[in-house]
C-alpha cells in the first residue's frame, strides 16, 4: 500500500492502474477511521481491483462554531486499518493542496440540502459537494462508497453525480453499530462515559419507531411522537431534529405511503450525533 499527499501522485498512480485495465474503487473519509469506514473499504476491495481511500478533514464543510480544530485525527491508525483491509492507496492532502489561495469555485445544490442537517448546517453540503467533486476528478474512480448513516449526504452525492453526468457509480453501505446499538461515528470519541451511555437513546428511539411502523402505524406525527418521547426523557439529550421524509426526495411527508427515511440529529452534551433508518413499505 502507498500513501501520498499530492494530487499529481494520485493521478499518476490511477493512470497506471487504468492503463493495465484495472477497476478503481474509492472511499472518501475525514479520517479517524472505525469499523464503519472499514466496512466501506472492505466492500470496495471486494468489488474493485484497486481501492483508494482519501483522508482529508475538509475545512469547507465546517461552520464557524463547529469542531474543525478539534476533529479527531490519527493518520498512523488510519494507515494501519487501510492496509489491513486491503486498500492500495491512501491520499491525505493538506488543505493547501486541495484549495489554492485563489480558490473560488463551488458546487452547490438546492432541494435535497435544505432540510434535515441542511437546516442547522447551512454551508455544510456546499462544502461536501465541492470537495467530493474535486476528489472524484482527482481519483476518477469507477465506484465510490458512502455510509448510510449519513443518509442525506448519500442522497446528495447520488443526485450530484446524476445531475453532472459524472462517470461513476455511488454505492451506499449499511450503518455499522456498536454491540449496544450506537451507530459508529468518529465523534463518539468526544463523549464522556456518562454521555456514551446517554447516547444509546438515539438507537433506542429509532427501534421503537421502527416497531410502530412495522405494526402498521402510518401517521408521521405518531412516529415522530414515539421518538421525541423517548429522547426527551434523557436529560443529556437535546433534539436538533426528528424528521420523516420521502427516502428519495427527502421532502417531509405526513402519511407513510412509500419508502421513508426516519432521521434524527441529537446533541448529547455538546456532541451532535445523527442516526436513521429507512422503512420500506411492504
Amino acid at each position: 500500500m502507498k500513501s501520498v499527499a499530492t494530487i499529481q501522485e494520485v493521478r499518476e498512480q490511477v493512470k497506471a492502474w487504468k492503463k493495465e485495465g484495472l477497476s478503481v474503487g474509492f472511499v472518501p473519509t475525514m479520517g479517524y477511521l472505525h469499523e464503519g469506514h472499514q466496512s466501506l473499504i472492505a466492500k470496495a476491495v471486494s468489488e474493485n481491483d484497486r481501492v483508494v481511500v482519501s483522508i482529508f478533514v475538509n475545512p469547507m464543510q465546517f461552520g464557524p462554531q463547529e469542531d474543525l480544530a478539534t476533529y479527531p485525527r490519527d493518520l498512523a491508525h488510519d494507515t494501519e486499518l487501510c492496509e489491513k483491509t486491503g486498500a492500495a492507496l491512501i491520499f491525505h492532502p493538506t488543505p493547501e493542496e486541495m484549495y489554492l489561495p485563489d480558490f473560488c469555485s463551488f458546487v452547490d445544490m438546492n432541494g435535497l440540502t435544505k432540510g434535515l442537517c441542511g437546516k442547522t448546517r447551512p454551508i455544510h453540503f456546499r462544502g461536501v459537494c465541492t470537495v467530493v467533486s474535486k476528489l472524484f476528478n482527482i481519483v476518477t474512480p469507477d465506484h465510490a462508497y458512502f455510509g448510510e448513516k449519513d443518509a442525506q449526504q448519500l442522497a446528495v452525492i447520488k443526485q450530484m453525480v446524476s445531475d453532472l453526468n459524472m462517470p461513476l457509480e455511488i454505492i451506499g453501505c449499511p450503518i455499522i453499530r456498536e454491540a449496544d446499538g450506537l451507530a459508529k461515528s468518529s465523534r463518539n470519541t468526544y463523549l464522556s462515559r456518562e454521555e456514551r451511555t446517554a447516547a444509546l437513546v438515539l438507537s433506542r428511539s429509532l427501534q421503537a419507531a421502527k416497531a410502530r411502523c412495522e405494526a402498521g402505524e402510518r401517521k408521521v406525527s405518531e412516529i415522530k411522537s414515539v421518538i421525541e418521547e423517548i429522547l426527551t426523557v434523557e436529560p443529556l439529550a437535546k433534539i436538533d431534529y426528528v424528521e420523516v421524509v420521502d427516502s428519495k426526495t427527502l421532502e417531509a411527508v405526513t402519511v407513510i405511503e412509500k419508502s421513508v427515511l426516519v432521521a434524527i440529529a441529537v446533541y448529547i452534551g455538546k456532541t451532535r450525533l445523527i442516526d436513521n433508518f429507512t422503512y420500506h413499505m411492504k
